[in-house]
């Protein structure tokens, strides 16, 4: 599943390699590109227990007419973390960041940010995160 800025098609957010060893967790990679830029990190957990990345979209989904600040989320590894913020013109800014081992020395992190669009294109990413982390079709 790729997400592409609608503002630069050269930045985009790739979640691909999923799996699973039980019921409890998803595993999956993810992959940040821009002009200069490419990073990737293997192995992305995401608890069933845990505050998935879903609701998270889907809650940006339906505030379309917009919000002040910033909204984030991270998962329980912090090694993928997501911010969002709301742009007149009806457009969200999602800023997708990445790092691995975030407790290590010297680690690496990196972030890209894809503009979409805060109606239909944020329920449809929503929608599309969703079912990559189900495992179910789109």
């Amino acid at each position: 599943m790729t997400i592409r800025c609608q503002e630069n098609a050269s930045v985009g957010v790739t979640f691909c390699d999923r799996f699973s060893f039980d019921a409890d967790s998803v595993h999956y990679a993810v992959e940040l590109r821009a002009p200069g830029l490419t990073a990737r990190v293997d192995e992305v957990v995401a608890w069933v227990w845990d505050s998935d990345l879903a609701p998270f979209l889907e809650e940006l989904a339906a505030d379309y007419r917009g919000w002040d600040g910033e909204r984030s989320w991270r998962n329980n590894d912090r090694d993928l973390m997501v911010s969002a913020v709301h742009r007149s013109g009806g457009h969200v800014g999602v800023t997708w960041a990445v790092r691995p081992w975030p407790q290590a020395a010297g680690g690496w992190g990196a972030s890209v940010t894809t503009w979409l669009e805060a109606g239909e294109q944020m329920a449809s990413l929503a929608a599309d995160v969703r079912a990559f982390l189900s495992g179910a079709p789109r």
